[in-house]
Order: C-alpha cells, then sequence, then structure tokens
C-alpha cells in the first residue's frame, strides 16, 4: 500500500511585482522572492506575472533581467509561465513554480469577452511517483463571465485530465460572493470548508478572492499570513494549503 506524500500548494496574485500608482510606485519583486521562499511550498501558482515590460524595465533600475517566474524560482524548482495578456509595452499572466518534475504543460484562452485577456494553465507533474495535475486561473470581473469561465474550465479537466487523477486547480477567482462554490463542486472539485481565508485587499483583507480546490487529495490545513510586510507586496494575500496524496 503506497504512503501519504503530503503536498503544499501556494497560491499568490503578485500585482505584476510593481505596487503603488505615479511617483510612489515601487518594484516589490524583489522581496516577493523571499517570500516564495518562505513558502517551503512544493507548488507555487502565480497569477498576473510579467515576462516583460519595456516600459517599467527602463523606469526601474534595478529591474531583474529574467522574466518574473523565473527569478521568483527557488534553487531546485522548475518554472512554467503561458502568456495571458499582450499590452503595448509587454505581457502577463499565470506561472508555476514546482518542486517536483514537471511532465507536461498546457495553456487554454479562457477570455470570455474583448476587454479581459484571461487564461489558464495546466502543468502535469509527477509527485512521489503520483501523476498529479495543477491548473492555475485568474478568472474575470464579471460574474456572468466567470461563470462560463468555470463550464469551460471543466470541459478542459474532462479533456486534458484521465478520469480519477487528482487535481488541483488554484488561482484568483474573483469570487466576491462565493458563488463559483456550487459550480465548482459540480465539477468534483472542493475547497476547506468552515475556515476564514480571506486575501483580498491585503490590507484589510475581507474577500475569499484567492483559492485552492482539489479532487483526490484531502485537505490538512490551510493558512493566509498576515503582517506589515505582507500588506506592502501585492494588493492580495497569499493562500498557503497543505494536501494529502496518495
Amino acid at each position: 500500500m503506497r504512503a501519504m506524500s503530503m503536498v503544499r500548494v501556494a497560491t499568490y496574485n503578485i500585482h505584476k511585482g510593481v505596487q503603488g500608482l505615479g511617483p510612489a510606485r515601487r518594484l516589490e519583486i524583489h522581496n516577493l522572492v523571499h517570500a516564495v521562499e518562505q513558502f517551503d511550498a512544493d507548488i507555487v501558482c502565480l497569477q498576473e506575472v510579467r515576462s516583460h515590460h519595456r516600459k517599467l524595465e527602463r523606469y526601474f533600475t534595478r529591474w531583474p533581467e529574467m522574466d518574473q517566474a523565473g527569478y521568483l524560482s527557488p534553487e531546485g524548482y522548475e518554472a512554467v509561465y503561458r502568456s495571458n495578456a499582450i499590452t503595448k509595452h509587454g505581457e502577463h499572466g499565470n506561472a508555476l513554480l514546482s518542486r517536483w518534475p514537471v511532465v507536461g504543460v498546457g495553456h487554454s484562452d479562457m477570455s470570455d469577452h474583448r476587454f479581459e485577456q484571461r487564461g489558464l494553465l495546466h502543468v502535469h507533474l509527477l509527485v512521489d511517483g503520483v501523476e498529479l495535475h495543477v491548473v492555475v486561473v485568474h478568472l474575470g470581473l464579471v460574474h456572468a463571465s466567470r461563470e462560463r469561465q468555470v463550464a469551460r474550465l471543466g470541459q478542459f479537466i474532462a479533456r486534458e485530465v484521465p478520469a480519477g487523477a487528482p487535481v488541483v486547480v488554484a488561482g484568483d477567482f474573483n469570487d466576491w460572493s462565493a458563488q463559483l462554490l456550487k459550480p465548482m463542486a459540480a465539477l468534483d472539485l472542493h475547497t476547506f470548508e468552515g475556515i476564514r481565508l480571506p486575501t483580498f485587499p491585503a490590507r484589510l483583507p475581507l474577500l475569499h478572492l484567492d483559492r485552492i480546490f482539489f479532487r483526490g487529495l484531502r485537505p490538512v490545513s490551510a493558512h493566509v499570513p498576515h503582517g506589515r510586510a505582507w500588506r506592502r507586496m501585492s494588493d492580495h494575500l497569499p493562500l498557503i494549503a497543505d494536501l494529502e496524496l496518495t
């Protein structure tokens, strides 16, 4: 009988590594490196990650020379990035950092209308010999869009993930009033219940925008780090969960 493997998953919207507006803008990507290390997570799911941004690269003298996913990846981890949005000066999307071997990568456009470019990142991992599928998402700002995106997420999983295989879906769901819990449960994707895990806004977290859903794993614990440093790095706080994988 195979022993249980504990898997720590973190999800974090890093706000493209920059905080503040106008002259008060500050580069937080260097602090985020230490934040990711502190997670001690096997899998880190990131949203609003920049591949590059030509204007900000000139504005900030300490802008990293490599892409943000690679820069944030701790030693020994593998970084996977796929773009969701192409802008005038660059692009950004979702990323996954993994302590475990990556055996496959996929991406799907989830844009629901022309005003928001959205996508999902699918990474196939091998965890202690067990195949684990992780999907990183950043859903839209409009509830009707989010409902359609969850339906498309279900279609993607049915098409790309073997039936019965363990799955983690993590990211920024922008679900202000927890209306997506039922449609996610209908896909056999569940999350932590009965505990408060608000992540937004970082200065006074009231809303559960960031979530970790799973199938084929057992929830063990979850927490949200708090404190002054965490409030400064992004407009979101990270969510960290420990799950058991058979």
